[in-house]
């Protein structure tokens, strides 16, 4: 878990400047599970952080009172609880102007789910639709098994880490089926085993990379191959069977959003944006930036800044 998870009181990875503070899961022992489940007020004040951060693990938040926005990359999103919201390694997010916030949230690192690989896919699926309204049937089966994580947690029996899995297993499942469809579509067969382990490593890759800024993540399908141990054309076609995407456009689509993150969330300069995410030409960062979105880093910066009004806001004026 080096690098994802920290003992409390361990100091955090100063940020190189102008770029947002990254935040790590404590746990209470050396060899504890990398896994925290509580209310806002028993996780502590970061569960509240006011300011753009963002985490090397996966946060779960279900949020049953208040008012004010949480703001999760470019999204914002007006708190009409009950909601049930997920935060993906790597995301930057915060929450604006709250009161009387109050929940649960559920934080794991990616390496806490060895029991059920398939849980990557399930996450990667929920995380195009990552903030839900529930109906009253919905909060209350998301309360109970949330309640169930939250008592397993606290009593630590013996076997309690494959019983905190399995649960978690089964609110990734019923959240996605919240969201739509969460297995293969209508007639697809599923991935070949090896297909789907290939794919939930380069999935873990992404994740890492997102977690820990995209400068130092690998920057083509053949760096991605190696680090996984396959060659770049059985990389494709793993991806490709078990997520429906190349890997390339995988990887353009990261390199991008961590782009977006950093021009609307930081100060840093288009110049320093390109360095953070892997490029040596900022010429040629532009022009991929701009193929990528259709819009010049500058205008998307100036389009795209935090006092943007909340997605359920605008809809409501629609």
């Amino acid at each position: 878990m080096r690098g994802t998870t920290a003992l409390p009181g361990t100091p955090c990875v100063t940020p190189r400047k102008g770029q947002p503070p990254v935040h790590r899961l404590e746990v209470r022992l050396p060899d504890d599970v990398p896994f925290a489940v509580g209310t806002f007020d028993t996780i502590g004040p970061m569960s509240r952080a006011d300011f753009p951060h963002r985490h090397t693990f996966y946060e779960i938040v279900h949020v049953t009172r208040g008012s004010g926005t949480h703001v999760v990359d470019l999204a914002r999103w007006e708190l009409r609880p009950p909601h049930l919201g997920l935060i993906l390694p790597g995301q930057l997010h915060h929450w604006e102007d709250v009161r009387e916030l109050d929940g649960s949230v559920v934080l794991f690192t990616p390496e806490f789910l060895v029991d059920h690989p398939g849980d990557q896919e399930l996450l990667r699926r929920i995380g195009e639709r990552p903030w839900l309204r529930l109906d009253p049937a919905a909060h209350a089966r998301t309360a109970r098994l949330i309640a169930e994580l939250a008592e397993e947690y606290r009593h630590g029996d013996t076997g309690f880490a494959t019983v905190l899995r399995s649960l978690l297993h089964v609110l990734l499942v019923r959240t996605a089926r919240l969201g739509g469809p969460a297995g293969p579509a209508a007639g697809q067969e599923p991935p070949p085993g090896r297909y789907a382990a290939v794919a939930e490593a380069f999935t873990r890759l992404l994740a890492r990379t997102a977690a820990d800024g995209a400068a130092g993540g690998p920057r083509s399908v053949r760096e991605c191959a190696e680090r996984i141990g396959v060659t770049p054309g059985y990389l494709t076609e793993a991806v490709r069977a078990a997520l429906g995407r190349t890997p390339g456009s995988l990887l353009r689509e990261a390199r991008t959003r961590e782009a977006q993150r950093l021009l609307a969330r930081t100060e840093l300069s288009v110049r320093q944006v390109a360095v953070r995410t892997g490029f040596d030409d900022p010429a040629y960062f532009c022009r991929f930036f701009r193929r990528e979105t259709g819009m010049s880093p500058g205008d998307f910066r100036k389009h795209h800044d935090r006092r943007a009004p909340s997605i359920e806001a605008e809809a409501g004026r629609a």
